[in-house]
């Protein structure tokens, strides 16, 4: 297996490729959007991959049109049942733990705040407890999101060192499940020799998202349809990226704790700080890369309560990872418009997904 580089300045951009040959991995969440680009990721690296998670929630979906089952040991459970996550822990022996599986969705957690909690709190603290006698282990990512900080529109990107918090359920589950996975991480994992930290990604766009009220499937959805995208919140702002700069933050992250445990801790993994953008931005890029479709902005109720304005604050992760956005925002919208319209025309869903993967690690 290879070593780390010791320093920043010798840190390589992408996931080593000699570190995960062979390595176990547990992977919650492999049948949804960001689980299933990391899925083929891992598969490309030659990980041992045992994936756990609920059966594909969207029809279409990503795992099934990009085979990704062929690529693991595919076990189908709910977090939220606590003896199954443990059957399932013990079974995978795992040396790193990459959790993704969640309740995604705002809207959704103001539909169902108490599935959203158990969900995303208590199916955490069920993985969480499984893992604290899991022999072997030796890292575990928890995948949160941008959301978990108590937003005051303040016009400043958040730091790993602001509050949490969470208007929303989605957002106070997540901002909870940091909470739970340092409780965990201090009273349990580090002493055990585990290195646990957690990832807060910005707004992650890419080809493979069918959910629903998220705003480029939505845009999809319409424009395939011959339909008009209403827009509710055209102003708001967020720190979007492609999927890809997520995946493979994760992974350098693994690999970085695997080789220094005191890099355990909250990171956040967005765009440039001060390159986040409108909802209205990121619709005219889309129309412009799709070729075609119409959008109405403001026309209808905004619906309940979202941020405004939201960025990260990336200094830590650039400074202790080396991880550096590779793709502008106007790539990213484009790579992902380009991918559901190659699919719409009859392109193969695995082979889109490898040719993104490749094009970003060609990326300078």
């Amino acid at each position: 297996m290879g070593d780390r580089p010791s320093t920043v300045a010798d840190m390589v951009m992408l996931a080593d490729p000699s570190f995960w040959p062979g390595r176990r991995v547990l992977l919650t969440g492999h049948t949804g959007f960001k689980g299933g680009w990391l899925a083929i990721r891992l598969a490309q690296l030659g990980a041992e991959v045992t994936g756990l998670a609920l059966a594909p929630s969207t029809t279409p979906d990503l795992f099934s049109l990009a085979r990704i089952a062929d690529g693991l040991t595919h076990r189908e459970c709910d977090v939220r049942d606590r003896a199954g996550v443990a059957d399932l822990v013990r079974a995978a022996r795992p040396e790193i733990v990459l959790h993704l599986a969640a309740q995604p969705l705002v809207r959704a957690s103001y539909a169902d705040p108490l599935a959203t909690f158990a969900t995303n709190v208590m199916g955490t603290a069920h993985l969480l407890d499984a893992c604290r006698d899991s022999a072997g282990l030796r890292v575990i990512v928890v995948v949160t999101t941008d959301k978990v900080y108590r937003n005051l529109e303040h016009p400043y990107p958040y730091r790993e060192s602001d509050a949490l918090g969470g208007h929303d359920p989605y957002s106070a589950s997540k901002a909870s499940a940091e909470i739970v996975t340092a409780s965990y991480r201090d009273s349990y994992l580090a002493g055990a020799g585990i290195a646990v930290a957690t990832a807060r990604a910005g707004n992650v766009i890419g080809g493979g998202d069918w959910s629903d009220d998220r705003l480029l499937p939505d845009a999809v959805r319409h424009w395939q349809a011959g339909a008009v995208l209403d827009v509710r919140r055209p102003d708001a702002v967020r720190p979007w990226q492609h999927v890809l700069e997520a995946v493979h933050a994760y992974l350098q992250l693994a690999e970085a704790l695997w080789q220094q445990p005191a890099l355990a801790g909250a990171y956040n993994f967005g765009p440039e700080t001060g390159d986040a953008a409108s909802v209205r931005t990121v619709v005219d890029l889309a129309r412009a890369a799709y070729g075609r479709g119409e959008a109405r902005f403001g026309a209808v109720e905004p619906g309940p309560h979202e941020a405004g304005w939201l960025s990260l604050e990336i200094a830590r992760a650039r400074a202790a990872l080396g991880i550096v956005p590779r793709w502008t925002l106007e790539e990213a919208v484009r790579r992902t418009m380009v991918w559901y319209r190659d699919l719409h025309d009859g392109a193969d869903a695995r082979a889109l997904c490898e040719a993104d993967i490749a094009a970003f690690g060609a990326a300078r």
